[in-house]
């Protein structure tokens, strides 16, 4: 972890230009196989291991060419000691501490302009789905509530289709102030699929009764007037009830895998997202089997 983290620094060093990638390295965050530092003004993110650099390639020139609602790339991906590493510029993250300072409008508005835009030649696949279902593969057996978790998948219809140019894996923490205005960050699923794919996660949260009804209303009046294509006005939950179920699933195994591997118990939030698997259990059956 130390020689990825000192060649990430030293690669901050050798392209930041202008001093912006000059300082210490400071370690932003270690998520699994992501590794997130900073050194100065840039930002560099060391992918999970076994990510296709193309594809994530031609994602990142898609972001080039949307700079006003996607954060743009300092440059190509990179391969780091046989990791797969991106560079961005620094900007100020979305409070977690302070969930009435979310900037809810700016994200809704930022979600519809990403959906309206035109999907460009060679863009890929959205990631949405099959980050879901590898999220449930990599449940630990033993774990507590794992065998609930596989059952939910189980009811879960086969994935929604579209053609729009979606981020594939959005939620409230996908936001990033850089010169004064908001855009969408973390481009690893983005590409064209179904735009209810990127409302499912804030929608599974309102199930489990972790997101406020009013934000949740904030967030999707902001979408809709916008121009939001993914759901109707008049039943937005027509089109979202199965991509929010699906996503209840991919959170609860993701809280169950992160558990195991920390030795830490389950926090509340995540508790109720086992527990609406439970839920989605008794209320619902279908032909998946993993």
């Amino acid at each position: 972890m130390d020689g990825l983290i000192n060649a990430m620094g030293a690669l901050a060093g050798a392209e930041g230009g202008s001093g912006a990638g000059s300082g210490a390295v400071e370690v932003v965050a270690v998520r699994g196989d992501v590794v997130v530092v900073r050194v100065g003004d840039v930002v560099l993110k060391a992918h999970e291991r076994g990510t296709d650099g193309s594809a994530l390639g031609a994602r990142l020139e898609v972001a080039r060419g949307l700079g006003g609602v996607l954060l743009a790339p300092l440059g190509p991906p990179v391969e780091v000691l046989g990791r797969v590493v991106t560079r961005w510029p620094f900007g100020e993250a979305v409070p977690q501490s302070a969930p009435e300072a979310f900037p809810l409008v700016d994200a809704g508005r930022l979600l519809a302009e990403l959906h309206l835009a035109p999907v460009p030649p060679g863009t890929p696949e959205a990631g949405a789905w099959s980050r879901m279902v590898r999220a449930v593969r990599e449940t630990p057996s033993g774990a507590p509530g794992a065998d609930v978790v596989r059952g939910a998948f189980g009811t879960l219809p086969d994935p929604p289709r579209g053609s729009a140019l979606i981020h594939g894996d959005w939620h409230l923490g996908q936001l990033l102030r850089h010169d004064g205005a908001w855009r969408l960050i973390d481009l690893d699923d983005l590409g064209w699929g179904h735009p209810a794919w990127d409302l499912a996660r804030p929608a599974a949260l309102l199930l489990a009764g972790v997101l406020d009804g009013r934000e949740w209303d904030r967030l999707l009046t902001a979408y809709l007037d916008a121009g939001g294509p993914a759901v109707d006005p008049a039943d937005p939950w027509a089109a979202l009830e199965a991509p929010a179920r699906a996503l209840v699933v991919q959170m609860a195994a993701r809280a169950l895998s992160a558990s195991v591997r920390d030795g830490v118990p389950l926090e509340p939030a995540q508790e109720a997202l086992v527990a609406t698997c439970d839920r989605i259990v008794s209320a619902h059956r279908g032909p998946r089997r993993g």
